[in-house]
């Protein structure tokens, strides 16, 4: 871009989304910040796998230059998948790659952040920066208020920060509201030598089974790790309303022995052989549309601006979003007509995504032959 001086750009949030961004812009010559509330790239768990899809997410691999790279680290054989008869765990779908299919191999989501955080400069990402608030005109500049009291000004800032974004409120008023599905996760470790049977279910993919109440869905890691979802129709709070907390591992194995006591008892080892405390996870959406009028010096991606059901669009719609905007801002003599050329491609795109799936998770719990297309914990 030829704009001068060369514009202050604060990306808010260090995911998928907001590195990729990152590492498009710094090939095209151009710096940017992140900004992230962690204490650093480990303080906490980065999620379960996900696949990259060719038309989206490894589109955004490309344009960073990280296809050879992904390619090393991701697992082709992932994308097996399994479905199970909830009743009796005779197998109704068995879903078997081919040694050169990589059309959406799978990866840790980890893995993945390691990948893109390895290919910025050195402090790029600035770590325990929990951004409060946006303020200042919409022409710029921007002041980012953090919670340790730091302030900074930004001529472009990008909110890659996910459901519960501290940057969409400059944009729209819009919240995350809960779809009435909940996921509760499990964790099974080492599995090859401590969880024989599970790392034999599940297979090197995923391995599921629903009732058309409940579902089951268990999806390998790599590491020798195996991560189980419990998937109900439930209230956010589901937990409260029962008297347990996450914490009470004892009491909520009780309460889903109960709730799947039909289930044929080889499956129900998913839920009683874990290692650890459940992790409730409730899942929600914003809504459908969602749209705002463009600004001259703030935009989102990502969850951020789209939040949509776990079912293996979000990490790919980001990566894609941010591919599209970096090369936007890249290929445009001002901000504002970066800004506008993006957020008419994304949007649209967005919006029809989101209206194909919305509902669409209560398809999980369906009593029916699987779609493989219809699932990812991402």
């Amino acid at each position: 871009m030829s704009t001068t001086p060369t514009p202050r750009i604060a990306i808010i949030g260090a995911g998928p989304g907001g590195l990729t961004c990152a590492r498009i812009l710094q090939r095209h010559g151009i710096e940017a910040a992140v900004y992230d509330f962690a204490s650093g790239p480990n303080d906490r768990n980065q999620g379960g796998t996900l696949d990259l899809h060719p038309d989206d997410g490894q589109i955004a691999l490309k344009e960073a230059g990280l296809m050879e790279e992904f390619t090393r680290l991701a697992r082709p054989e992932g994308q097996e998948m399994r479905q199970f008869h909830a009743g009796d765990a005779r197998i109704r779908f068995h879903q078997r790659p081919t040694e050169d299919q990589f059309f959406a191999p799978e990866i840790d989501r980890g893995q993945l952040r390691d990948l893109l955080l390895n290919s910025l400069k050195p402090a790029t990402v600035r770590w325990n920066h929990a951004l409060q608030s946006v303020e200042g005109p919409d022409d710029g500049p921007r002041q980012l208020y953090f919670a340790d009291g730091t302030v900074i000004e930004a001529d472009l800032v990008i909110g890659a920060d996910g459901a519960w974004s501290k940057v969409r409120p400059v944009l729209s008023d819009a919240t995350p509201q809960h779809i009435g599905i909940n996921y509760l996760e499990a964790w099974f470790n080492d599995v090859e030598t401590q969880h024989h049977f599970i790392a034999d279910f599940v297979g090197q993919g995923s391995a599921m089974a629903a009732d058309g109440e409940r579902c089951l869905f268990a999806q390998r890691n790599s590491g020798g790790h195996i991560r189980v979802y419990i998937i109900q129709a439930v209230a956010a709070d589901w937990l409260a309303q029962t008297g347990l907390n996450s914490q009470d591992t004892d009491g909520i194995r009780a309460l889903l022995l109960d709730r799947f006591g039909d289930w044929a008892p080889s499956l129900l080892r998913l839920i009683t052989e874990n290692d650890g405390p459940y992790i409730d996870r409730p899942l929600y959406a914003l809504p459908v549309p969602h749209t705002w009028e463009p600004n001259p010096t703030v935009t989102l991606l990502g969850d951020a601006a789209h939040l949509m059901p776990p079912l293996g669009v979000g990490v790919n719609l980001a990566m894609l979003d941010a591919s599209e905007l970096a090369l936007a801002i890249a290929g445009h003599d001002t901000i504002a007509d970066a800004i506008r050329a993006y957020e008419k491609t994304m949007l649209s795109r967005s919006n029809e995504m989101q209206k194909m799936l919305d509902g669409a998770a209560a398809g999980l719990l369906a009593d029916e032959t699987f779609d493989p297309s219809q699932i990812d914990a991402d």
